[in-house]
């Protein structure tokens, strides 16, 4: 008798552990020739709520690391992804790319994670100022981290899309909730496995697999979401996303890119992803001198 094989069931990613999807619905992942390859977890709004659980959890956390701490962990993915290109290179090619293709989106990948570690703990410097007062202030404005972000990460892409938009997201100190491709999600929980052994802390990073549309609306209306990305052109949608989300008035960043091409990675992708503080400090005046402290 021929054996039957036991399909791999790729679960979510949820607060740093990996449950079955809360609604107990899964779909079968086909290949190009129409072989099933694997069960992928259809999650829900359930789902979604553990999830924004998990990332407001995080964000005290997170978002007080320092910008090096942060960006030695960016660095950790990087190797770790690194030292598992054969995985990914294979999953990528049961979705249906070519070896070719598949090497350069995970190397590629790498490569991108690397980038955004190297700005981690330097775009403040770059993007801060020291601005110009004509009272005895020093007047600073800084960015910081807005808080929980979910990202609808690129469809036609199983593994550049998703590490292009977590990783500036993260540098910066968000925690996120990314739903990524339905027809190529393989890759986006091999990646959940990535950032398991990375030093990544539970909730940072939320990955929950499933239909874009079914989730979307409780997005749109979730009160503890700060901001959303949309990786797309669908002009109906992204009017849905900014009509819908204005209860607490969320960031809605589009982003439509070759992910692959360099312009993919820019330092402004992460301040997309921070608010911009102004503090004032008083300088005490000393008689018979200019200024002092």
């Amino acid at each position: 008798m021929a054996r039957l094989e036991i399909l791999k069931t790729y679960k979510i990613y949820i607060g740093g552990s990996f449950p079955r999807t809360e609604s107990g619905r899964y779909y079968p992942l086909v290949d190009k020739d129409g072989k099933e390859i694997a069960n992928i977890c259809l999650g829900s709004r359930k789902d979604f709520r553990n999830a924004v659980v998990a990332a407001r959890g995080a964000f005290g956390g997170w978002s007080n690391k320092t910008a090096f701490n942060r960006s030695q962990i960016l660095y950790r993915i990087a190797e770790m992804l690194e030292g598992r290109k054969a995985q990914f290179i294979e999953e990528l090619v049961l979705q249906g790319s070519s070896k070719a293709d598949a090497e350069k989106e995970v190397i590629t990948s790498v490569d991108r994670l690397i980038y955004f570690a190297g700005w981690a703990d330097k775009f403040q410097q770059i993007f801060s100022s020291v601005n110009p007062v004509s009272t005895p202030h020093f007047n600073f404005s800084g960015h910081e981290a807005m808080g929980v972000a979910s990202i609808l990460a690129p469809e036609d892409n199983g593994l550049i899309g998703l590490v292009s938009t977590i990783a500036p997201v993260i540098a910066s100190g968000n925690t996120c909730i990314v739903i990524p491709s339905e027809s190529k999600p393989l890759t986006a929980i091999s990646f959940a496995e990535v950032l398991n052994s990375s030093d990544v802390p539970g909730g940072v990073v939320n990955i929950i697999t499933g239909k874009k549309e079914e989730i979307l609306p409780h997005i749109n209306k979730h009160m503890d979401v700060n901001a959303i990305l949309y990786c797309g052109d669908d002009k109906k949608l992204i009017k849905e996303l900014e009509e819908e989300s204005i209860s607490n008035l969320k960031r809605i960043r589009v982003k439509n890119y070759n992910w692959l091409k360099d312009d993919a990675e820019n330092p402004y992708f992460i301040t997309d992803f921070t608010e911009v503080k102004t503090t004032w400090h008083p300088i005490e005046q000393v008689a018979g001198a200019g200024s002092g402290y």
